[in-house]
């Protein structure tokens, strides 16, 4: 019995149990036990260590669930036979971790930050807490494979009563993102498809499958050029047409009619509408949605609710044109809803009593001040500094007139603490800007912030205060 010979320490917190088995296992992998040796009786290895015989129990079933030890009835407990891979287990614990350590920024003008202070979290945490409760239990189970029905009512409801968009809850698609909904998307077209892409554009797009299927197509004031479109072969368009990302710019009504002209000449074409945004306009009239002036179902509209609540709740939607919608039912009816239940319940119910309604029209003012505030600055203090894509969304687009170029810039206001992204990182080609253009995105930083961080941002840049 000398072979088990194990200090077991009573005074962890580790079990003795677990001591022992990690013991035994470990002579048995070291070879200091040999195949086919015979381990003591239960209660002989109990008296010897002095310890109880269910500790011994429950440290040997372990071992035998694990295969380092086999039983035979009314014989005992002997040492199998075990392959290398234990050793791999071993050596792997001792791998160095890598660490990676997040930079925290003082001003981060990222464009997809939020107004984290404003959101409603004792509504929201009444809602979880009314679903979280044994009345719910139905939704511990799988759920519809295209999200729950509740919320793509409520999505049906507000997509008419805000974008003009009519459209059956049958025709929605829930998911965890707009890059877990675009694969499904993709899929549906076929892989035969051609893509033309805005360039620049939405940077995750290129990511996905696309790279050798896709064709840039360049965007001026008015949005996508479609003139430059109708001269490629691609039969699929992606595009932010109410905003486009990340210039801001306004499809025009004309180009409007023009691509959806374009979609009809082919019943293989398909429009790709992203409509990331479309809640936050501060001057004119809301732009309505390409989908709702569509009149031959050639338009995939997306979106998803990561700006006018939160990112981290991970809720994108689709709008499937019918003729797209048995192919989905075909192709994706055992797929699962990468949603969780609850969440998209406590969203519908958010929705359903009108609090969604209420948080969009507070952001919106909430947002509106910093947008003129922010542009207030610029236009009051740097007068050179061009802004273009002000009238819409959580971010503007500035060009500063300096020499050095966007790179030296961006590691510039890093070192002064500041995160800024240059409209570099979203082109599928590359573009020759007079100057050093930048995304200034305005939701994550506080109103009273907002000046501090520009001046802080222009004087790292521009030390001496002028251009």
């Amino acid at each position: 019995m000398d072979m088990l010979m194990f200090k077991l320490d009573k005074s962890t917190a580790k079990p003795l149990y677990e001591q022992l088995y990690i013991g035994i296992k470990d002579a048995i992998i070291q070879k200091q036990i040999e195949v086919g040796t015979k381990l003591p009786s239960k209660k002989k290895l109990a008296e010897f260590l002095n310890i109880s015989q269910t500790t011994i129990e429950i440290a040997y079933a372990q071992l035998i669930a694990e295969g380092y030890v086999g039983s035979k009835p009314r014989i005992g407990f002997f040492v199998e036979e075990i392959d290398e891979l234990p050793y791999i287990e071993k050596e792997l614990l001792n791998m160095p971790v890598e660490k990676v350590e997040k930079k925290i920024y003082q001003f981060d003008f990222h464009p997809g930050k939020i107004d984290s202070d404003s959101f409603p979290f004792s509504i929201w945490r009444k809602y979880a807490k009314n679903l979280y409760d044994h009345s719910s239990k139905e939704l511990l189970q799988i759920g519809d494979p295209q999200g729950e029905y509740a919320l793509r009512a409520e999505i049906s409801k507000y997509l008419y009563q805000s974008r003009g968009i009519v459209c059956k809850p049958e025709q929605i698609v829930i998911g965890s993102g707009t890059e877990q909904l675009l694969p499904m998307i993709l899929r549906l077209l076929g892989n035969d498809s051609k893509f033309a892409l805005e360039n620049p554009g939405y940077s995750a797009i290129p990511k996905i499958h696309l790279q050798n299927r896709a064709t840039p197509i360049p965007v001026d004031e008015d949005g996508l050029i479609v003139d430059e479109l109708e001269k490629t072969n691609a039969n699929v368009v992606y595009i932010t047409p109410s905003h486009q990302f990340p210039t801001g710019a306004v499809l025009s009504a004309t180009r409007r009619t023009q691509l959806l002209n374009w979609a009809a000449k082919d019943e293989n074409r398909y429009i790709i509408e992203d409509d990331y945004d479309s809640e936050f306009r501060y001057i004119g009239k809301p732009i309505p949605a390409l989908q709702g002036l569509d009149q031959n179902e050639k338009v995939i509209y997306l979106s998803t609710f990561t700006k006018s609540l939160m990112p981290s709740l991970r809720v994108a939607y689709c709008v499937l044109p019918s003729t797209l919608l048995q192919k989905y039912k075909e192709t994706f009816s055992y797929y699962s809803s990468t949603v969780p239940r609850f969440d998209q319940h406590i969203l519908a119910d958010f929705m359903r009593d009108g609090y969604f309604s209420k948080h969009l029209n507070r952001m919106r003012k909430i947002y509106r001040k910093k947008h003129e505030k922010l542009t207030r600055i610029l236009e009051t203090y740097y007068p050179d500094v061009k802004i273009t894509g002000d009238l819409a969304g959580m971010h503007i687009l500035i060009s500063v007139p300096l020499s050095k170029g966007e790179n030296q810039l961006k590691q510039m206001a890093a070192k002064d603490h500041i995160a800024i992204y240059p409209v570099s990182d979203y082109l599928l080609s590359p573009i020759d800007y007079q100057y050093p253009t930048f995304l200034l995105g305005f939701g994550g930083i506080p109103l009273d912030q907002i000046e501090k961080g520009v001046h802080q941002l222009m004087r790292c840049w521009i030390p001496e205060g002028r251009f």
